[in-house]
């Protein structure tokens, strides 16, 4: 499985509002510039992540996005649902529409992996991954 760059753009976009979390709004023009990612690309992953309640716009000449709730709140399972929908290897249930799920020997395998997978996500917090980006920039 690979992450789509929504994905690891929204985890890397929410970072850098992490980590400015204390100095009010950022502008969008700034993620774009810090992450070197599309402007239009990441207002695109901002309506998602609003969506979600994950952050909050603001209009003006100080406007730009703030967390809607402590950065220890969010994971990064919680980012990666917010652009990407369910985080799961394979879909495997097809709605309950596939005739091989009573006899599939590696349908537990498959949702063990994605288990796997959202617990590693969902272990991790926004501030984990602002924490790690502080040490590493020292």
């Amino acid at each position: 499985m690979r992450l789509s760059t929504k994905g690891q753009y929204a985890v890397r976009a929410m970072v850098v509002v992490a980590l400015h979390d204390s100095t009010g709004p950022v502008p969008l023009r700034y993620i774009a510039e810090i992450e070197d990612i599309s402007e239009q690309y990441l207002e695109q992953i901002f309506m998602d992540l609003r969506k979600d309640d994950l952050v909050t716009g603001l209009r003006g000449a100080r406007g730009g996005y703030v967390l809607n709730r402590p950065a220890e709140e969010i994971t990064s399972g919680d980012i990666v649902r917010a652009v990407e929908g369910p985080i799961v290897l394979v879909d495997c249930d097809h709605d309950g529409a596939c005739q091989r799920a009573h006899v599939c020997a590696t349908r537990a395998l498959w949702a063990r992996v994605s288990e796997s997978m959202s617990q590693v996500l969902d272990g991790t917090t926004l501030a984990d991954l602002a924490n790690w980006a502080r040490e590493k920039s020292r």
